[in-house]
């Protein structure tokens, strides 16, 4: 009978070899435990990694309309936001000139007047609204403040109106300056024709909101406070029964503007539905390409624990065999 054997040297080497290759077993198979993927994707995959990769990039594009879909629902938000301090200052001015400055009275007339200076700066400043450091109602002119001052509105149009002295001929005057690109948009509107492009919140769907401060609905608002704002002044010096008729009138088209303005932000609000419905199908969508990945690189939790085990019996084993392994001599054999 033939016996083979090898060097004590040789053992040795043998012995660390087999260390080190559990000690790597244990190493992947902790990974595996403590990541739930299998370190071996190549292996898993027969080394074709395309539906991988696919699934990657879908998850990837997700995550940028997560991203995107964020930004429209603020902006969104915002916009709406703005919108109804805008339509609520109308219908403050809009109550207070039905109420107060039908009268006949000066000093109605005088606090008539007051407010819609106060609403006119609110509703500037709401035009004027930023949301992470862009305007918005400015067009794609983001990084400027769409409208001037109230001070600067009511001085220009308050030369407009000087010498008036009919109710149809001061309409007209802030009408047609209102309207005329030499007028209210040279003075007042800093920002762009151009509207922001529509917002991509899915790979197949935008939203639009494309309202600027230099809207027609918008301005009409404006130019109603304003002329309710100058009615009273002294140098202009439209008689009481003037400024009575006056403001009527700003009453009842200041309702109606009113109500565009909440047509205006009722389009905001489909859009900021659209948003939140689209965050949802997004969320839904990479969940299940989360889960659909997971399958394909997941480590089997139970097999894994129960190979990493068997791994670590084998080096306590191995660790007991290099003991006794090294307690080994000659003489404690011829004792």
């Amino acid at each position: 009978m033939t016996l083979n054997s090898i060097g004590d040297l040789a053992r040795g080497l043998t012995l660390r070899a087999r260390s080190t290759e559990i000690k790597t077993q244990i190493e992947t198979l902790s990974y595996e435990m403590s990541t739930g993927k299998t370190a071996d994707i190549s292996g898993r995959l027969s080394g074709d990694y395309s539906h991988l990769l696919d699934l990657d990039r879908k998850i990837a594009q997700l995550d940028a309309f997560s991203t995107a879909t964020a930004e429209a629902d603020l902006f969104a938000d915002a916009t709406q936001i703005s919108l109804e301090t805008f339509e609520t200052s109308i219908g403050e001015v809009s109550a207070s000139l039905l109420a107060f400055g039908t009268s006949n009275q000066a000093t109605s007339h005088a606090q008539a007047s007051a407010q819609a200076r106060n609403e006119l700066d609110t509703m500037i400043s709401s035009l004027n609204t930023r949301v992470g450091g862009r305007s918005l109602f400015a067009g794609t002119a983001t990084d400027a403040s769409p409208l001037q001052s109230t001070d600067t509105l009511l001085a220009a149009l308050r030369t407009e109106l000087a010498g008036l002295t009919t109710l149809t001929d001061i309409r007209q005057a802030a009408e047609d300056w209102f309207n005329d690109p030499a007028g209210f948009e040279a003075v007042m509107y800093n920002g762009s024709n151009t509207t922001l492009a529509p917002m991509q919140i899915s790979e197949t769907e935008r939203v639009n909101m494309q309202f600027t401060a230099n809207d027609p609905k918008l301005r009409d608002g404006l130019r109603d406070v304003a002329l309710a704002a100058l009615a009273t002044e002294g140098a202009l010096g439209w008689p009481p029964d003037l400024q009575t008729a006056l403001f009527t009138d700003l009453g009842v088209a200041l309702a109606n503007t009113k109500d565009d303005v909440v047509t205006m932000r009722a389009q905001i609000g489909a859009a900021q539905a659209r948003i939140e419905q689209a965050e949802t199908r997004n969320a839904a969508a990479r969940t299940s390409f989360e889960y659909a990945r997971n399958e394909l690189v997941a480590a089997n939790p139970y097999k894994t624990a129960a190979h990493l085990q068997t791994v670590q019996f084998q080096l306590e084993s191995l660790y007991s065999v290099t003991v006794r392994n090294s307690t080994l001599s000659l003489v404690n054999f011829l004792r």
